[in-house]
């Protein structure tokens, strides 16, 4: 299953001004925004959880939340993607792979998941 996900960065950029750091706590865990650079991070971040959600074919919900998706970095940078028990149980998800990319304004974050 695969998803994808663009969001304007300068979305998040007012996002962030408006609610300050109760914006991210809003999507990320703490682990997650101690990784947040700026607001373009921040953005590919989002995009890696709304593709994430449209490669389970359900969106962010009742089923899956922001929460529910939890991404980290190798030593190298590269980002990871854990997902809940439940999930992984619910979807029988067996991997998962993601790659996130800004060009301009826009970050873009594309999600592969292979089940059983």
């Amino acid at each position: 299953m695969i998803g994808i996900d663009l969001i304007k960065t300068s979305r998040m950029e007012r996002f962030i001004e408006r609610f300050g750091d109760k914006a991210l706590q809003k999507f990320l865990s703490q682990n997650e925004i101690n990784l947040i650079k700026n607001h373009k991070t921040a953005a590919g971040f989002w995009a890696t959880k709304e593709a994430c959600s449209k490669a389970l074919g359900i969106g962010i919900g009742k089923e899956c939340g922001f929460f529910d998706i939890t991404i980290s970095k190798t030593k190298n940078g590269a980002p990871i993607l854990t997902l809940s028990e439940k999930l992984m149980s619910d979807f029988n998800i067996k991997n998962t792979s993601v790659s996130i990319t800004h060009d301009g304004e826009y970050a873009i974050a594309v999600v592969a998941i292979e089940t059983f």
